[in-house]
């Protein structure tokens, strides 16, 4: 101690607020929003909707190693074992709770995530058709609103509220993920049925091709995937022609996306990189 200074005595008051401000530290973090901006500056970022299982989840692991940034999102994360145990391998995973029907939580994500850049933005959950309540004779109505919110309305919201983030990126990308059952061009293929599952990936088709246009005055590619029908482990290899392993599905679809420029912006690319009418 100098000369001629006195030490002041340590007050209750100090004690508090040493305590508080040491609380406040610990809680900042470990809080989910600072792991997922704390992750390498260096290396990309995809947010990815719907990551808890079938193509979503191998986004996600894929994703993960490309030594991406990966925040991987779904409606219940304790319930997503294998996500969670990617996350726990992988320190560039990152997981958050996100319903794509809910935007006031689309909305505290977005605000969570303030100042993250996201490279790429994924939209790929979703409602899958083809159940006997979507078959003429026995739709079922009430369903309507569900899968509109979830397969159209969803991913729209998705591009409003993350549409800074994906702007303030490098790579400035919205992939969406449809299917060709949806297309006029495709004629539906060979699925029966599915009304509202097809009519809900028309409507994102068609409010993508229109977010391309609106978006790419700032550099932004907006894009729709087709994986084609993907064997997510609940198919005989080979029962359905022209099946395709989940692996190499999500895989192609990467390297398309790796490929993006502005001139794609509002096409359709298949898995094999293909471009197809919609």
């Amino acid at each position: 101690m100098l000369e001629g200074s006195r030490e002041k005595p340590v007050t209750s008051s100090t004690r508090l607020y040493f305590i508080a401000a040491v609380l406040f530290s610990i809680a900042i973090m470990s809080s989910p929003a600072t792991q997922a901006i704390a992750q390498d500056d260096n290396a990309p970022t995809i947010l990815i909707t719907g990551a808890n299982r079938g193509i979503g989840f191998e986004f996600a692991r894929q994703y993960a190693e490309k030594y991406w940034n990966v925040i991987a999102t779904c409606r219940d994360p304790d319930a997503a074992v294998e996500l969670r145990s990617l996350a726990e391998r992988r320190p560039n995973v990152v997981v958050e709770q996100l319903d794509v029907t809910d935007h006031a939580m689309i909305d505290a994500l977005a605000e969570k995530l303030e100042g993250q850049a996201i490279d790429v933005l994924l939209n790929n959950a979703a409602i899958v058709g083809g159940s006997p309540d979507q078959f003429f004779g026995q739709i079922d109505h009430r369903r309507f609103d569900s899968f509109m919110q979830t397969n159209a309305l969803g991913p729209l919201k998705m591009a409003e509220a993350f549409y800074q983030h994906v702007k303030a990126s490098q790579q400035k990308k919205i992939a969406n993920l449809s299917s060709l059952v949806g297309s006029t061009a495709y004629k539906g293929g060979r699925m029966p049925g599915a009304y509202f599952y097809k009519g809900s990936k028309a409507a994102l088709d068609i409010f993508m091709f229109t977010l391309a246009g609106d978006v790419k005055k700032d550099g932004i590619t907006v894009v729709l995937l087709g994986p084609g029908i993907v064997n997510t482990g609940r198919l005989r290899s080979g029962s359905i022609p022209g099946i395709v392993d989940i692996e190499k599905s999500v895989g192609g679809l990467i390297a398309v996306i790796e490929r993006l420029t502005l001139d794609d912006t509002g096409k359709y690319f298949r898995h094999t990189g293909e471009e197809a009418d919609y």
